[in-house]
Order: structure tokens, then sequence, then C-alpha cells
């Protein structure tokens, strides 16, 4: 089985910074063209991007995983909270993006409830890929970053982010990158969206709207 490799990627080259920020559909600053449906992100750019913003992070190759028992079966002992995304939607074709702890079991009805979302499901691949820009298996918050029509509303378990430490796909499900919990929350407002923090166990109802 192929293990785990480390690669830090905090910060890349100039060249590489260059040629990320050139590359079609890259990250601009305010007033300048940024990233369409049409062409999102690579993760090249999203490692620019965290750039951008200060934010530090590592990021370890492996085998493509699909699956919670296969990334828990190739990962070893790498550290922080291991997660999965849960990307939904209803009949008003709004959407969502749950992310959770890998184990934790949601129960759709009760959160669409709690949401006024009424009746959740899941999203289908072409859904997927039309407004957050990915394939299936790789469902990731740093996907945000193409949801450039906020589309999205973004909800995160609040004993996910009891850790210090969080692991996403940095789009790619061959790459597992590993940052920081306020940072992340950091980096889903620079996207633009305002993430709720729930406790998927309680009964509170959360503030606002999709």
């Amino acid at each position: 089985m192929n293990r785990m490799r480390f690669e830090r990627k905090p910060f890349f080259p100039a060249c590489e910074r260059q040629r990320a920020r050139d590359a079609p559909g890259a990250w601009r600053p305010p007033g300048q063209p940024v990233y369409s449906r049409a062409m999102p992100a690579t993760p090249e750019q999203l490692f620019a991007r965290f750039e951008e913003l200060g934010i530090r992070v590592e990021t370890h190759r492996h085998d493509p995983v699909f699956t919670v028992d296969e990334a828990k079966a190739l990962r070893g002992l790498l550290p922080g909270g291991h997660c999965k995304n849960l990307f939904l939607r209803n009949k008003k074709e709004q959407h969502w993006l749950v992310v959770c702890e890998e184990d934790r079991q949601v129960d759709l009805r009760r959160l669409g409830d709690r949401l006024g979302a009424g009746r959740l499901s899941f999203g289908s691949s072409e859904r997927l890929m039309r407004v957050l820009g990915v394939p299936a298996g790789s469902v990731t918050p740093f996907a945000l970053i193409n949801d450039v029509d906020r589309k999205v509303s973004v909800v995160l378990d609040r004993t996910m982010m009891t850790h210090e430490l969080l692991n996403y796909h940095p789009l790619d499900n061959t790459m597992t990158t590993a940052i920081a919990r306020d940072d992340l929350v950091r980096f889903i407002e620079a996207c633009g969206h305002l993430p709720v923090i729930l406790d998927l166990d309680g009964e509170e109802q959360p503030a606002g709207g999709p």
C-alpha cells in the first residue's frame, strides 16, 4: 500500500505563485476577475490563496480515497480532526455544505427542520461540480473558493471545531491538507460565507438562513 508522503505547503516559490495567479480563473484582488464555475480553482491556486491570506497549511499526498474507511486505512497517525463533508440540497434549490467529524451520523430530516430547510437530500455529482467545482470524493470546505455566487450555506459541526487542527482534501482526493481551526473559519469568511457552528446533537435553531 502506498503510504502518505508528507509535504509542507505553507508557501510557494515565486515562480509557482506567479503561474498560479496567472492561470485562467485564478483568484485576484477585489475588483479583478475571480474564479468561475466554468473554470474552478486548482489545488495550486488554492495554496496560493492560503498564502494571500497568511494561512499556513501542511499537505500530505496519498493514493486516491473515496470513502471514510479508505481514508482511515491510508492516513496512519496523521494528527488532528478527520472530517467528512455533506453536500445537501432542498426542493427550493438551496444548498448546504455540512462539515462534521468523519464518524458522525447526521439525521437529515432533523437537520432540515433545524435549518428551516425542509427535506434535505444529497446533491448529485453533476450539481456538486456545477456549484462547488469538485468531483464526488473530493468534497471539502476549501471548494467554497469556487462558490463565487454564494449559493451554498455552510454548517460546521461544533464537536469537530473542538480540534485545533482539521484535515480536508485540497480540491483533490489524492491529498489531505491540515489547517488550523481558526484559519478554516477565516478562509471560509474570506470566500464570502458566514459559517454556522452547530451542535448536530443539540436542539437549538441556528440564527439566519441560507
